[in-house]
């Protein structure tokens, strides 16, 4: 029972419930810059290089045509799929960007602790007391 014990004491801490309410906003979090990425920067993206879909851009490794879909292209066979890389890399920078800029701000609404006083023993401050009466 011992172990038992110890595991409900761990999971209920705060810092356990804390993690796991953490790990699923984030997973949600991470849908929603998924399609930022894909629905709005990375068609933008594309327009501005002449309408090209960069998750469609791809080497075939295996024989495949060249001028597949992604999808069909992975079918066939191996891919190098660097375009889709691009997309999860810029996919990755913004949600990292999103997160620092959290991270800032939560950061600057931290009040500053002030520094705890300095405490000495009674001992020293006797005898700093008696060597500030002997220096009269």
């Amino acid at each position: 029972m011992g172990m038992l014990q110890e595991f409900k004491t761990f999971a209920v801490k705060g810092n356990v419930v804390d993690l796991a309410v953490a790990v699923i906003i984030g997973a949600a979090f991470g849908k929603i810059v998924d399609s930022l990425v894909q629905d709005i920067v990375m068609p933008l993206v594309g327009k501005i290089f002449g309408g090209l879909d960069f998750s469609n851009y791809y080497i075939p490794l295996n024989n495949q045509a060249a001028n597949l879909p992604l999808v069909e292209a992975k079918k066939l066979g191996a891919v190098f799929a660097y375009g889709n890389f691009i997309t999860i890399s810029l996919n990755f920078l913004i949600l990292a960007f999103i997160i620092f800029q959290m991270v800032r701000i939560l950061n600057k609404m931290k009040k500053a602790e002030p520094p705890a006083p300095e405490v000495t023993p009674e001992e020293i401050q006797l005898l700093r007391e008696i060597r500030d009466s002997l220096k009269k």
